[in-house]
C-alpha cells in the first residue's frame, strides 16, 4: 500500500508531456500560422494593445525599467518664504538660503502653535540679527537667544542642549516659549517682557517696541508680496475680447 502512491503518481505526471511530445510539430505549426496571420491582418492599433500587457509583464522580470521619477512635492507657499527671506537677508545681511529657511520654519512652528509667524521673526531680528551662532554673556543661544539651563526640559526631546544652536530646535523652543509667556500674561508685551527678562518698564518699552516696529515691517513685506502675487495671477489669466 505504501507504495501505491508513488506509482500512481508517476504514471500521472510522465503521460501528459509523452502525449504533447507526439503532437508537438503539428501543435507548433499550427499556433506559428496563428501567430502570423494575425500579424498580418491585425489593425496595428489592436496589435500594439494586445502586445502591451506582455511587455509590461516582461519589464517586471527587469525592475530598473519600471522605476519611476521620485515625486518631489514643492510647497505652494515656497515663493512667499523666499520673498520674506530675501528682505531678511539684505537687512541683516545674512545669507538668504538660511533666512528663507528660517522663515519656512518660523512658518511651520507658528501653524503648530496658533503663534504668528511674523512674531517669531521679528523676536529673532531683534535677538540675534539671524546669526544662528550667536551668544550672549548670559549663556543665551542661538536665533532666539534661548538660555538652555533654564528650559532643560523643551530641548531634551530635540536632542539636549548640544542643538541650542540649530536652528530649527532653537527656533522650536523660543517659540514655544514666547507662547507659554502669552498664555500666562494674556499680554504680548508682558509676555515679551518675559521672554527678555526685563526688569523695567523702560528695557521692556524698548525691547517689546522694537519687535513690534520689526513684526509691522515684515507685514509690510507680506502685503506687498500678495500683491504682486495677485498681479501675476491676473495677467496670467487668458483674456477673452468681444466679439
Amino acid at each position: 500500500m505504501a507504495k501505491s502512491h508513488p506509482a500512481f503518481f508517476h504514471h500521472r505526471l510522465f503521460a501528459r508531456p509523452i502525449f504533447w511530445t507526439h503532437h508537438s510539430k503539428t501543435s507548433m505549426a499550427l499556433l506559428a500560422t496563428i501567430v502570423v496571420l494575425s500579424i498580418v491582418y491585425l489593425p496595428l492599433g489592436r496589435l500594439a494593445s494586445l502586445l502591451s500587457p506582455l511587455q509590461a509583464l516582461e519589464l517586471t522580470r527587469f525592475p530598473g525599467y519600471l522605476a519611476q521619477p521620485r515625486q518631489i512635492s514643492v510647497d505652494p507657499n515656497a515663493s512667499k518664504y523666499r520673498a520674506i527671506g530675501e528682505d531678511l537677508a539684505r537687512r541683516f545681511q545674512a545669507p538668504s538660503e538660511l533666512t528663507t529657511q528660517v522663515v519656512a520654519k518660523a512658518f511651520d512652528v507658528g501653524q503648530a502653535l496658533k503663534l504668528d509667524p511674523l512674531l517669531i521673526l521679528a523676536v529673532i531680528a531683534v535677538e540675534s540679527r539671524f546669526n544662528p551662532v550667536a551668544e550672549s554673556g548670559m549663556g543665551a543661544k542661538g536665533l532666539m537667544q534661548v538660555i538652555p539651563r533654564f528650559h532643560p526640559e523643551k530641548f531634551e526631546p530635540l536632542g539636549g542642549e548640544r542643538v541650542a544652536f540649530e536652528p530649527s530646535a532653537n527656533i522650536t523652543v523660543g517659540a514655544t516659549i514666547l507662547k507659554e509667556y502669552l498664555r500666562r500674561t494674556g499680554d504680548l508685551g508682558d509676555a515679551l517682557q518675559l521672554y527678555v527678562g526685563a526688569t523695567t518698564e523702560e528695557n521692556e518699552n524698548g525691547y517689546s517696541g522694537k519687535v513690534m516696529a520689526e513684526r509691522e515691517r515684515l507685514q509690510g513685506v507680506l502685503r506687498q508680496f500678495s500683491r504682486g502675487n495677485m498681479q501675476q495671477q491676473a495677467q496670467a489669466k487668458p483674456q477673452f475680447s468681444a466679439i
